[in-house]
């Protein structure tokens, strides 16, 4: 939600900024089908926003480039990271598209805005060797441990984003037919095939949680915590981190790296790109080809460690 700065003495135009603002959270939800977490940061930007607006004097609507150059200017002293200055620019550049979309506007003042050349950064990727050591690490004898396996096969096997894993209903996965249906960025579905080992832990986990007292709005919720509500995002990187180092894994891991290592290893394995693409839910074939970047890096690393020239003088 967005944290107002007006005085009561500005009642009128509080009540008329908080329709646009309404209006603009429809857009982004129902227009733009963006998820729950790029409507969150984009409001949280944009609330910003209208704060640097209320002190500067400004009318947050009718901006010129020149002034959104001085608020970027403003927030990046502090936001270093790359990402997230792409992320305020992003919201900027929705913003101004829906006050456009809208009439309210006759030009975007925020189309000559450049944002930072992200970086490539390979993705981290864990071993099958470290993928075993993780599941074993994991605490069958405790009340969560079932499931907290299942959540694990769910993530490597089937290469769910968090979002989609904590939000998965029991009345779209069809064991029978090895699929479950999930629901994607931007709204977006697809089929995703189930693992036979995923099904199987996911078996020992429906066992146990028919005696969980499950909460009635959480009944369709795939997996739920120990009090039988939803799982958060913030519940599964956290056991994602201390699995890692119940393992011994030193590596940068979050449940995203999951993700990559299920489309890392199929890749290894002669999966072809536009299958995984699919499995992923990418949009673009382009988001699916960093993981060939990562199968070179192992093409050379063989190279260069069983090429007979490069084993000279060692």
């Amino acid at each position: 939600m967005f944290l107002h700065r007006f005085t009561p003495a500005m009642a009128k135009e509080i009540n008329n900024n908080d329709l646009l603002l309404r209006e603009y959270h429809t857009y982004l939800r129902l227009e733009r089908g963006y998820s729950q977490n790029t409507i969150d940061g984009y409001e949280m930007d944009l609330d910003k926003l209208l704060a640097y607006c209320k002190e500067h004097g400004v009318d947050f609507v009718k901006m010129d480039f020149e002034q959104l150059q001085d608020f970027i200017f403003e927030q990046f002293k502090t936001v270093k990271s790359e990402a997230t200055q792409a992320r305020v620019l992003s919201g900027l550049h929705a913003w101004f598209r829906f006050l456009l979309y809208k009439d309210y506007i006759d030009q975007d003042p925020s189309e000559l805005l450049e944002g930072p050349k992200k970086s490539k950064h390979l993705p981290t990727v864990l071993t099958l060797k470290e993928i075993n050591a993780m599941m074993a690490a994991i605490d069958l004898s405790s009340n969560e441990g079932h499931r907290n396996r299942a959540m694990m096969e769910m993530l490597y096997g089937s290469g769910l984003r968090v979002s989609e894993l904590v939000n998965l209903q029991l009345s779209k996965i069809y064991l029978n037919e090895h699929y479950m249906l999930i629901e994607g960025k931007g709204a977006k579905q697809r089929l995703v095939p189930i693992s036979p080992v995923a099904e199987e832990w996911f078996g020992y986990w429906m066992q146990e949680r028919s005696a969980w007292p499950v909460k009635p709005e959480a009944k369709d919720f795939a997996f739920v915590n120990r009090y039988g509500r939803p799982l958060t995002r913030a519940m599964v990187f956290t056991l994602v981190r201390n699995l890692c180092a119940d393992a011994g894994i030193i590596k940068t891991v979050s449940p995203h790296t999951l993700r990559h290592s299920f489309a890392t290893h199929l890749l290894q394995n002669g999966a072809d790109l536009r299958v995984i693409q699919q499995l992923l839910g990418h949009e673009d074939l382009a988001t699916t080809e960093i993981y060939t970047h990562l199968n070179i890096q192992d093409l050379r690393q063989a190279v260069l460690q069983y090429h007979p020239a490069n084993k000279e003088g060692k």
